[in-house]
């Protein structure tokens, strides 16, 4: 009797201990996928990034063309077609590569992570990252960085603009002298040119 109950003892202390294992293994897993998830906004704005980079260097190009190639009277029609199939390589390529990040970040970031990190670090950093107080600071970062922005364009701009413009100037007069004076001709006369001296 006193033997069978040992035998029962130590098959259900068996028992808890693979049980436990289990559920330790499962919460550690669960600790990865709530990293993840709470990380879902920074894995879209990584998403929009790789969608939106092509797109600015694409928009930059054709302006420079559009500047330069383009007659003025065309020019606001032209940027609005390139505007237009901007937004639809956006509107094709964002969810596409959105859908990417979110499978490669459960194929390659969670195992990586998993590995990486023991239970109680994954718990630490969930408890971080999932910080009310975080989330409110993190929440506050566009209005910060906006505010920055606005108070250093303020107090910069009087003494860079006059840097920029000079430089404008001087790319200006350097591709216009490379083309032949392409660019100044396309420039619109503000004021008619004075009057040349009849010769006598």
């Amino acid at each position: 009797m006193k033997l069978t109950k040992t035998v029962w003892a130590t098959a259900v202390a068996s028992t808890l201990l693979v049980a436990s294992l289990s559920a330790h293994a499962q919460t550690k897993k669960e600790l990865v996928q709530k990293l993840i998830d709470i990380q879902q906004s920074s894995l879209e704005n990584t998403a929009r990034g790789l969608t939106e980079n092509p797109a600015r260097q694409l928009v930059a190009a054709a302006q420079q063309v559009i500047v330069q190639g383009v007659p003025e009277d065309k020019r606001e029609a032209t940027a609005k077609q390139v505007d237009a199939e901007i937004k639809k390589y956006l509107d094709a390529a964002n969810p596409i590569v959105r859908a990417s990040t979110l499978k490669q970040s459960q194929a390659a970031v969670a195992p990586l992570i998993e590995e990486k990190f023991t239970e109680d670090e994954l718990k630490q950093l969930v408890g971080m990252l999932d910080s009310p107080v975080l989330k409110k600071y993190q929440g506050l970062l566009p209005e910060m960085s906006k505010t920055l922005v606005d108070k250093v364009v303020a107090d910069a701009r009087p003494q860079v603009d006059p840097k920029l413009q000079a430089t404008q100037t001087a790319i200006r007069s350097i591709l216009d002298k490379a083309t032949g004076g392409k660019l100044s001709q396309q420039q619109p006369q503000d004021k008619p040119a004075a009057a040349k001296p009849k010769a006598k």
